[in-house]
């Protein structure tokens, strides 16, 4: 019978924040690109900021946005993967700490992961 052990497991956990992080840095990096050649020559006014040009407020807006694909659009969808690579790693956590029984960190995890949703939301403010 093939048991996974804990050096499988924070192997394959190793490896999520690897691909992570280079795929969010690719992402960022392919938005700057596409950004960088489609604001060649315009000025842009650091004096003022203008609420009503920001149209990527949520994650929604972003992934609605993606299929214009919009440099700035795919910057804030690289900047994406890189917030919730760290919380791809809990999850993974709590699905390992799950397969061993070890039932207190799962709950750990699940109540790290709620702060997370809860900080992100908007927490208590709406």
């Amino acid at each position: 019978m093939n048991r996974v052990t804990d050096k499988d497991i924070q192997t394959v956990i190793g490896n999520l924040l690897r691909i992570g992080v280079v795929l969010s840095m690719a992402t960022v990096l392919i938005g700057a690109v596409i950004y960088l050649f489609g604001n060649a020559g315009k000025t842009v006014e650091y004096h003022t900021f203008d609420d009503a040009k920001v149209h990527l407020k949520s994650i929604k807006s972003i992934f609605t946005n993606l299929p214009a694909l919009e440099g700035i659009t795919i910057i804030q969808l690289g900047l994406l993967m890189l917030i919730f690579t760290p919380i791809a790693r809990i999850v993974m956590a709590a699905v390992s700490f799950f397969i061993e029984k070890d039932y207190l960190y799962v709950l750990i995890c699940i109540i790290v992961l709620l702060i997370i949703a809860m900080s992100l939301s908007g927490g208590f403010a709406h």
